[in-house]
């Protein structure tokens, strides 16, 4: 059943959020929501240079696509990140991005298509979003559970028309001087983005999916957690969610989508193909070369847990590899 649509400001805060789940008591209730918003406005601040976001037209929850565990806190999913394009360390993340402006923004969307058009961010923000608490797993082995904001990828792909031949699709993240967002520029330096050298990777990062993964009703561009928009070291404006592969395919600061009939370059396999294949889905079963993936820590948490099948997706996704060799498309 779908809910009253409400504005991001009519939103409660992340204390009241986790309340209604009865994941804290009630007599932290105060201090919690404080820290919040301290914290969210301490890593993004508004410059005279930046106007303010747009609003989120509309947040309706998907409770039958969310999980029911208890997502990590703000705090915990805002201050450890990977962004290679700001620092390799996570706990520097949020701050390296501090500065990163996201106002202008556009994302082109073209290929095979039919219909090849460039989306404003603030046009994306008028999709009608939708609360997906998902479970994030990284190849690292630790994992989160994180409410993120969003819709679902294929109504922006409906958009332009994919045309028959097309088979994948493409993603590519914003790098300084982008020529697909040359108004969005940052210099490298202490607030900037690094270099590739620094970062042992080329930029700009790109990212695949075959075209029924990334029509899939899981699959979400997101543009906001907690009710909140996008923090820049989670990947403002608007970055991929795809919850049963690891976590370096939902790609983050999205400036291009490219639908394609051949199977497209991605950052991390061709930086070690042995270690990182094009589909990456979470599998317990199939280790990393140099770990086990049969476990996972979930932040904030000291022990292990088993790690699920495709992420705990399994009964929604396997039907795409049915016949697929797990081992050899890893």
């Amino acid at each position: 059943m779908s809910q009253k649509a409400v504005k991001p400001s009519e939103i409660t805060p992340e204390s009241t959020y986790l309340n209604r789940r009865n994941f804290i008591r009630a007599g932290i209730f105060a201090g919690t929501s404080l820290a919040t918003g301290l914290t969210y406005r301490y890593f993004n601040p508004i410059s005279e240079k930046e106007p303010a976001q747009t609003e989120i037209s509309t947040v309706s929850a998907q409770t039958e696509q969310s999980t029911k565990e208890k997502p990590n806190t703000f705090e915990e999913i805002t201050n450890y990140n990977n962004f290679y394009e700001f620092s390799t360390s996570k706990g520097r993340v949020a701050s390296a991005a501090k500065g990163f402006v996201t106002r202008p923004w556009t994302v082109e969307v073209g290929g095979l298509v039919n219909k090849p058009k460039v989306f404003d961010i603030d046009d994306l923000l008028k999709f009608d979003q939708e609360e997906r608490i998902y479970r994030f797993r990284c190849v690292e082995a630790w994992s989160m559970v994180i409410p993120w904001m969003g819709f679902p990828l294929k109504k922006l792909l409906d958009q332009v028309e994919p045309l028959s031949a097309a088979k994948y699709v493409a993603f590519e993240t914003y790098y300084h001087g982008s020529s697909t967002n040359p108004d969005v520029k940052l210099p490298i330096g202490p607030n900037g983005m690094q270099s590739s050298f620094s970062a042992g990777i080329d930029f700009p990062y790109v990212e695949g999916l075959r075209l029924d993964e990334a029509l899939h009703p899981l699959t979400i561009l997101a543009t906001g957690l907690y009710g909140k928009p996008m923090p820049n070291q989670n990947g403002a404006p608007i970055r991929l969610v795809v919850p049963w592969k690891y976590g370096f395919k939902s790609i983050k600061s999205i400036v291009k989508i490219t639908l394609t009939d051949t199977e497209p370059p991605t950052t991390w396999n061709l930086a070690n193909s042995d270690e990182y294949g094009f589909y990456s889905n979470v599998n317990p079963e199939v280790d990393h070369p140099r770990w086990s993936q049969g476990a996972e820590r979930r932040i904030g948490e000291f022990s292990t847990r088993t790690t699920l099948m495709f992420n705990g997706y399994a009964d929604q996704v396997a039907g795409l590899y049915a016949g697929m060799d797990l081992r050899k498309y890893f």
